[in-house]
């Protein structure tokens, strides 16, 4: 299963990245809009409607990668007092708890996807965007990120069975200050060895 993990962490990671380049584009897509209606009084048209596209699409396909890498916000204040098995069971919860949201999260974006294929619907902009089209890239974003949960959620629940806690804390804990420190230390050091190199 810790195979599975890699490869989602990897798929994860590579949606991430199309999602942050979407987004370059659709500020160089704005920036270009803006000079040209200032100096030539002509707009590209559309380009804060595909900007949102863009937005929508790119945090959908960003949500796996944070739940991979734990980056999503928790108050972890009296979580670090409380002993291990508190915290794995607290643990546990939470992932069940992020599933419940994400799987309505998506049955609800899925049924949006839906009514525009059935409806044929289109943007109400000059553009007229058929919006079936960022909204199947939006929602694919979220079964994959509903998918990730799953994934976690079956290794944690292995793990929880077994009495492997060090394994629940490793993919699902809060991360503690000295591991986000130790972390982008470690991120430094590998970037001056590859400037070094």
């Amino acid at each position: 299963m810790d195979r599975l993990l890699d490869l989602a962490h990897r798929l994860a990671r590579f949606g991430a990245w199309a999602g942050g380049a979407l987004v370059v584009l659709a500020a160089v897509v704005i920036g270009v809009d803006i000079v040209l209606r200032e100096l030539f009084a002509f707009s590209i048209g559309g380009a804060s409607e595909l900007s949102g596209y863009v937005l929508a699409i790119g945090s959908s396909w960003a949500f796996a990668l944070t739940m991979l890498d734990r980056g999503h916000i928790r108050i972890d204040s009296l979580y670090v007092l409380l002993p291990v098995r508190v915290t794995a069971a607290l643990d546990m919860l939470a992932l069940v708890v992020m599933l419940a949201f994400v799987g309505l999260l998506t049955w609800q974006g899925w049924h949006v996807f839906e009514q525009s294929v059935q409806y044929g619907s289109r943007a109400l902009t000059p553009i007229a965007t058929p919006l079936q089209y960022p909204q199947f890239l939006w929602v694919v974003g979220l079964i994959y990120f509903l998918m990730v949960t799953v994934l976690l959620l079956l290794r944690a629940s292995h793990a929880f069975v077994t009495g492997d806690l060090a394994t629940i804390r490793r993919i699902a804990g809060s991360r503690s200050g000295e591991q986000e420190l130790e972390e982008e230390l470690d991120s430094l050091r590998r970037r001056r060895e590859e400037l070094g190199a």
